[in-house]
């Protein structure tokens, strides 16, 4: 279940950063992000990694070249990726297609695929070697929005490493614009999905109409442990086959266990993580579920669309009522949370930030969790012509934030690998209730503490 922690260490050496502009001359201007996208919560960089295996095949090809003539085609399509983010009126941001250009490092690693292991999981090694943060790169104003690096390994193998601000894309957005590129490295013209801009479409209506409690951007409250207290933190990978998922299930009554795998691990991973931070029991515990609203909206946002579509209903209650309640009351929550993603929903959060003046952030505090099923996101099919990747997609866990993420154990057996993020005192607290439950124990409230 548990992935081991490695020790890795290796040293890679990079080119110059440079800046690569799209292929052929693109519209400039400005272009408004939605509402939804222009949040204070959306402000920070998607880390996403790739590993690839050496293919005889593509002998003599030098994966560098390839992928960064790749981008500069996508970019040509997608072109205010290459451009920089700007503040407009009444704070509302937006993007100045400049043409300036993505981001691209070049660079070669003294190690070889098989050396990280017959798992790749993250946590990954010398992470920060594989996704460089170049000076003055990271800001949200004037800064580039997307950052790949691709590092060639000692055995021919490579990694692709892409760090973009969120501000523009949600994972599936992302995928598309990777998909585009794998596209461009096979010879493709157009891409096969022509993209969307249409930020419109994710706007608050005019007057805003906050038709909904959004607990998900409820203020802190005094005594709340907020989340700079997480100091000593340490990251590991969870992984849940068919043999997990049913002792987990059989946790629940009969008539309960008909629940997603998606609502199942993540009443789980809820309740382990609540008794691992051990909050004072009348504390609030929130979990903020993603959902994708693509296919909520009538009718369906289009096809090309990569702005960001989703957002993050909560489930609410106690921290005494989430470990003294049985397993399915914190399934029916997330179950609640989960079907709250509706059109109305994403108006009235869009509404929400109108009214707010995009001040409001998710709670930043330890009792706030937050979970993302990316296990059908595709980062796992990208093929720049070598193949799929060994493994493709977020490259960990971003503090609260936990990803589903599709993946195989050493025996091969397809799962959901969760990274999560903890103190290291909480981490083995958290450990030993999974355990627990595994074994197929709830541990009571009073042996918890």
């Amino acid at each position: 279940m548990q992935t081991p922690s490695t020790s890795l260490v290796f040293t890679v050496r990079r080119r110059e950063p440079e800046l690569v502009a799209p292929a052929k001359p693109t519209p400039h201007g400005y272009k408004l992000l939605s509402d939804i996208d222009d949040q204070a919560s959306y402000r920070f960089q998607i880390p996403l990694i790739q590993f690839y295996r050496y293919n005889p095949s593509m002998q003599g090809k030098d994966p560098a070249k390839v992928i960064r003539e790749a981008l500069a085609k996508a970019l040509a399509f997608y072109y205010p990726l290459s451009g920089r983010l700007k503040d407009g009126a009444n704070g509302k941001l937006m993007v100045h297609c400049s043409g300036e250009g993505a981001l691209f490092i070049e660079a070669d690693a003294d190690v070889t695929l098989e050396e990280f292991g017959d798992a790749l999981q993250p946590p990954f090694p010398c992470l920060d070697e594989l996704i460089y943060d170049v000076r003055g790169s990271e800001g949200m104003l004037n800064c580039p929005l997307l950052l790949i690096q691709v590092t060639r390994l000692k055995c021919g193998g490579f990694v692709v490493g892409i760090r973009v601000n969120h501000v523009m894309s949600d994972g599936q957005g992302v995928n598309q614009f990777m998909f585009a590129m794998a596209e461009m490295a096979h010879g493709a013209v157009t891409p096969s999905i022509p993209p969307i801009w249409e930020r419109h479409l994710l706007d608050a209506p005019n007057p805003p109409q906050v038709t909904f409690r959004h607990h998900e951007y409820d203020q802190v409250q005094k005594g709340t442990i907020i989340t700079p207290a997480l100091d000593n933190l340490v990251e590991r990978s969870f992984f849940f086959g068919p043999n997990e998922v049913s002792a987990l299930r059989r946790l629940l009554p009969p008539h309960a266990r008909h629940c997603s795998k998606f609502e199942l691990l993540t009443a789980c991973l809820w309740r382990c993580r609540t008794i691992a931070i051990n909050p004072d029991l009348d504390e609030e515990v929130r979990m903020l579920c993603v959902a994708n609203t693509r296919t909520k909206f009538n009718p369906p946002l289009p096809s090309g669309y990569y702005g960001n579509a989703a957002v993050f209903p909560a489930a609410i209650t106690t921290a005494k009522k989430l470990r003294l309640n049985p397993l399915g009351y914190v399934v029916d929550l997330v179950k609640q949370a989960k079907a709250s993603g509706t059109e109305e929903y994403v108006k009235s959060v869009a509404s929400l930030m109108v009214v707010s003046g995009k001040r409001l952030h998710f709670p930043l505090v330890v009792g706030t969790y937050i979970i993302s099923d990316v296990t059908k996101s595709g980062f796992g099919d990208v093929d720049y012509g070598w193949g799929k990747p060994v493994f493709g997609g977020l490259a960990g866990a971003l503090g609260a934030i936990s990803l589903f993420i599709s993946a195989k154990d050493k025996k091969g057996d397809v799962g959901t690998l969760v990274p999560i993020c903890l103190p290291a005192a909480a981490m083995e607290r958290f450990v030993k209730e999974l355990e627990n439950m595994l074994k197929g124990n709830l541990v009571s409230i009073s042996s918890a503490m």
